[in-house]
């Protein structure tokens, strides 16, 4: 699977928020969107606002491509559950977001980095696909030789809060999916319209 390597700080400022979680935050020094006009805009079309909001679901999951958002939206088509919300479970049942949520990682690109390197295992087996479906009371852990990461020791006490649909066990470097999140549990940085999106992934698809 590609991994993202375009222009994050861009992305940010064009939303007016540090979403990846950086260190240096790209808004301190250029706080407009990024561009010529800067925050001089035209009122954007309905298109465009789809794309925005789409665009910004793509950013706050690590830059996922359309393809991967158009699977996820039929998969939540195949459910009981409202399909929003279905959607949304499948994005934020990612093992590379689950490893985010739990502190694991700093951001969602490193979470995604260290998937990928096989750091991460999931009921005591590696596994190094970022979009390993979750399950509910599946394990999380880090890998015993990757402990003591100074990236994951730092990540992983620091003072960011794990959802409620998650448990955190600091000591393990571990922690489980205790239930699918419900729309309003899942905490995102940017209000994102998931009813708008859906209706344009499903023109997509």
């Amino acid at each position: 699977m590609a991994r993202y390597t375009g222009p994050k700080n861009r992305i940010a400022r064009r939303f007016g928020m540090n979403i990846f979680g950086r260190m240096r935050n790209p808004l301190l020094h250029k706080p407009n969107p990024a561009g010529m006009h800067g925050a001089k805009r035209k009122k954007k079309s309905d298109y465009g606002i789809q794309l925005d909001e789409q665009q910004k679901l793509r950013a706050l999951y690590g830059m996922l491509a359309r393809k991967q958002l158009v699977k996820y939206y039929q998969a939540a088509l195949r459910v009981k559950t409202a399909t929003p919300q279905a959607f949304m479970q499948n994005l934020e049942c990612r093992l590379d977001n689950i490893v985010y949520r739990l502190k694991i990682a700093p951001t969602i690109f490193a979470a995604q980095q260290l998937v990928s390197h096989g750091h991460i295992l999931v009921n005591g087996k590696k596994v190094d696909r970022r979009s390993f479906c979750v399950k509910p009371n599946m394990t999380i852990s880090v890998k015993p030789k990757s402990q003591n990461n100074p990236i994951i020791k730092q990540a992983i006490e620091s003072a960011r809060e794990v959802p409620g649909y998650l448990s955190l066990d600091t000591a393990k470097f571990s922690g489980q999916l205790l239930s699918l999140p419900d729309m309003d549990q899942i905490p995102l940085v940017l209000p994102v319209n998931v009813p708008l999106i859906c209706e344009f992934l499903a023109h997509a698809s």
